[in-house]
Order: C-alpha cells, then sequence, then structure tokens
C-alpha cells in the first residue's frame, strides 16, 4: 500500500480509478442493481458527469441507513451474478445491524497491509491470536488471511461488542468488567498453551491482558491493534507500559465499510497517530461538519468523510461517526491523512465505545 508516487501521481492514479469504479457500477452490464436504480431516479448518468475523484461531489453524502434496509443482494454487481459472497455486518447495537457483501476485498486489503511491514515486525510464520469480534464480521476472515499469508495460524477468542455497549448504557458496569475477564480469561489460556508470537485486539482489551501477564515474557513479538480513541498519551502508555518497549506495535483505523488505514511510520518520541487510507480503493477527506463539500484547513480537526472505491462495493462521501485531525502527505503514503481520530463531537456529548 505504501507508494513510490509524486502526491501528483497519486491524484492522477485516483482520478483514473475513480473514472473506472464509476464506470463498473453504473454500467448496465456490470453494474449492481441498487446504483442503477439510484441513476435511474436522479436523472442524471454519473458516466457522464464524473470526470475526476472531485466531481463526486455531485453526489450528497451516502445515507448509512441503505445498508439496513434494502436487501445486500442488491449491491452484487451484474459481473458477480451467480458467485457466492460473504455478508459481512457492521454496528446494529440493537435493531437491524448494516451489511455489506464481499468476495476478495478484504483479502487484497489485508495483504496490502502485509505487504507494508516486513518479516520482523510480524515474525513469519507466528502464529496469531485475534481478541474480537468474529461472528458476521469481516475482521475474522482478515486477521486469519493475514496470518495464513504470512505463514502462521489463527486461534480466536470471541467478543460481542454489542452486549458490551448494551450492557453499559444499561448501567451494568459490574456485569461488563466480568464478561471482559471472561474474554481474557480465554485470551490468557491460549498465549500460555500455544505458540502465539502476534496478536490482534483492542487497545482496551490489550490493556487488560498486559495486567494478567507479561506479553514480551510470553513470547508476543508483533501487535495490531485497532480501535477509535487513541490519544498521543495513551499511544505512549502502550508502548512504552503495555508493550514494555519490547513489541512492535501497529495501530489502525478501519471498519467493514472502508477496509484499513495504516498509521504512518513514527519518529521515536512521537506518539499521536495518523493514518493513511489504502487509496484508491478508499479515501478519506476531513471535512468541515456543517458543509461537508469543504475540506478543513490541514492541522484542523473536522469530521470523517469516507468513499469506497473497489468493482465489489461503491459508497460515495459517507460520513462517518469519527473526526480527526487533517493531515499532509508522507514519504509512505502520497496522499491526505487522518491524526488523532476520537468520535464525532466526543468534546461536547459521552460517547458508549465499550472495549474499544
Amino acid at each position: 500500500m505504501s507508494s513510490n508516487l509524486t502526491v501528483t501521481e497519486a491524484r492522477n492514479q485516483l482520478d483514473q480509478h475513480t473514472l473506472e469504479i464509476i464506470n463498473w457500477h453504473f454500467s448496465p452490464e456490470t453494474g449492481c442493481p441498487y446504483w442503477l436504480d439510484w441513476a435511474n431516479n436522479a436523472g442524471w448518468d454519473p458516466r457522464e458527469k464524473i470526470e475526476s475523484f472531485n466531481d463526486l461531489l455531485h453526489f450528497d453524502n451516502f445515507d448509512d441507513e441503505v445498508l439496513r434496509k434494502e436487501d445486500p443482494a442488491k449491491f452484487i454487481p451484474k459481473a458477480f451474478d451467480g458467485k457466492p459472497y460473504n455478508v459481512f455486518e457492521t454496528g446494529g447495537t440493537t435493531g437491524m445491524p448494516k451489511q455489506r457483501i464481499g468476495w476478495e476485498d478484504y483479502k487484497t486489503d489485508y495483504t496490502e497491509f502485509s505487504e507494508h511491514y516486513g518479516p520482523d515486525f510480524f515474525p513469519q510464520g507466528g502464529n496469531w491470536l485475534m481478541v474480537g469480534p468474529t461472528g458476521p464480521r469481516r475482521l475474522r476472515l482478515a486477521i486469519e488471511h493475514l496470518a495464513n499469508i504470512r505463514g502462521g495460524a489463527c486461534y480466536f477468542v470471541d467478543l460481542d461488542p454489542r452486549w458490551v455497549k448494551r450492557l453499559i448504557s444499561m448501567g451494568e458496569m459490574q456485569m461488563a468488567k466480568t464478561y471482559q475477564e471472561h474474554v481474557i480469561d480465554q485470551a490468557v489460556t491460549i498465549i500460555r498453551h500455544r505458540d502465539i508470537k502476534c496478536l490482534f485486539t483492542t487497545p482496551r482489551l490489550l490493556e487488560s491482558l498486559a495486567l494478567r501477564m507479561s506479553l514480551a515474557d510470553a513470547g508476543i513479538r508483533g501487535v495490531f491493534a485497532g480501535g477509535t480513541t487513541m490519544t498521543p498519551q495513551y499511544v505512549k502508555f502502550i508502548q512504552e507500559e503495555v508493550l514494555e518497549g519490547k513489541i512492535n506495535y501497529a495501530p489502525t483505523y478501519g471498519n467493514t465499510l472502508m477496509g484499513l488505514a495504516i498509521s504512518k511510520k513514527r519518529e521515536p518520541g512521537e506518539y499521536s497517530l495518523t493514518y493513511h487510507a489504502p487509496q484508491p480503493r478508499a479515501v478519506l477527506r476531513v471535512v468541515q461538519p456543517d458543509d461537508p463539500t469543504q475540506l478543513v484547513d490541514y492541522h484542523e480537526y473536522g469530521r470523517v468523510e469516507l468513499t469506497t472505491l473497489t468493482k465489489e462495493f461503491f459508497m460515495p462521501r459517507f460520513l462517518e461517526r469519527d473526526e480527526a485531525i487533517r493531515r499532509p502527505e508522507c514519504e509512505e503514503f502520497p496522499w491526505d491523512g487522518v491524526g488523532d481520530v476520537r468520535p464525532f463531537q466526543s468534546g461536547t456529548k459521552t460517547v458508549i465505545e465499550g472495549v474499544y
């Protein structure tokens, strides 16, 4: 995913890719029923209007309620008719969850992620343990794919984040704590009885795990953590206290609709995280909350907007429930990044993050 492209070359690549994906999803020969119906009702053909990525501003912000209400089969591209698919879920603490179908996207995303890290960062051939949500989430298949392409097997400890959030919202803090201990008990048992070198979990669970055992002494060499809020102070705490300064740490920002954004390499003593989307397959913009057509200035906070551009799934201008600092391109990634991600308007309201 890291690139030797210049900023201009990356932008040209994105524009070209955008045209390819628009043509794919809005052509009767290859497109999906949802977007073909949408174009028919909208009264304009994106294949005629869209000439660059910026032209996607012709689309309104995508309403993710569509992913709850519509039959996922409406998103099957004609070119994939008859090809068995996965159904992945996201969100939905109560009620109907959002659903996204997929075929190979998760493999592509996690293969690119793997290629970004050398064989020493996550030891080649090492076994993995995933402590987190499995079930209908794509993360379970994705982490197993990551372990497999690096030559290892993957063990799992399941966690139901919907149940944790529900317990917290009901004020059942002791029950939520008991459930977390139940999950950590299982993880400790596997680490102690199996040869585990790499770990995927959330920062909160990682912290709880480290209270029970020295992960470094247990043989863990690389940790891949996903979650929303990781302040610089918290990243410093994770690296120095939880991982004892001995374990490689790869924080990421991702979800079922995007894939995953890699955190750029940090200098020693630098703890602020900046994530870069897997462009051109997905693009993150940091926009003004009251006018999402406009980017915020660099180094300013704004709302995170996601556009997903793959042959399997097209989703323009979805406003995430996160806010972040707009950061400029870097040597690894010649496009904008999102820094110090946190829940949208978290400074002005209570946010239930559960075990994330």
